[in-house]
């Protein structure tokens, strides 16, 4: 079921600090900060060749992100994320396999356009699990 891995998110508290790191001391390609209101982050991508490294800033007093980072207010990685064939064949495989997707099951537009579920971390030895429609 599980293709490629798509990305590892790490939520940060100054986007624009990380950002700068990665591009200018690490000499990585990044892409420009887009906000995801549905999501409560704003994004930013950085090219590692074979995956991406997500980088995660809250948007909105709402957003997941903020309380992460009230527990980790140096950042961390919040979630890593794994390219599906068939969303919807692969969510209804893990809730019968006894998985537990978040919110209400459906599938929202990811940052890059294609549907995107998330996974309980408790089912997945403490990591929380992004499914992307490949």
């Amino acid at each position: 079921m599980l293709g490629r891995l798509n990305h590892v998110a790490l939520a940060v508290p100054d986007l624009a600090a990380a950002t700068a790191a990665y591009r200018d001391t690490l000499g990585a390609r990044v892409t420009a900060p887009q906000a995801l209101p549905e999501h409560g982050v704003t994004v930013v991508f950085v090219d590692v060749g074979n995956t991406k490294i997500e980088l995660l800033e809250p948007l909105g007093e709402g957003s997941p992100i903020a309380a992460f980072l009230e527990k980790n207010p140096s950042g961390g990685m919040h979630h890593l994320c794994y390219e599906v064939d068939d969303i919807l064949a692969a969510r209804d495989h893990l809730i019968a396999s006894g998985a537990r997707v978040l919110g209400d099951g459906n599938p929202k537009t990811g940052a890059h356009g294609k549907p995107v579920l998330f996974l309980h971390p408790k089912d997945f030895f403490g990591t929380l699990v992004e499914l992307e429609q490949a």
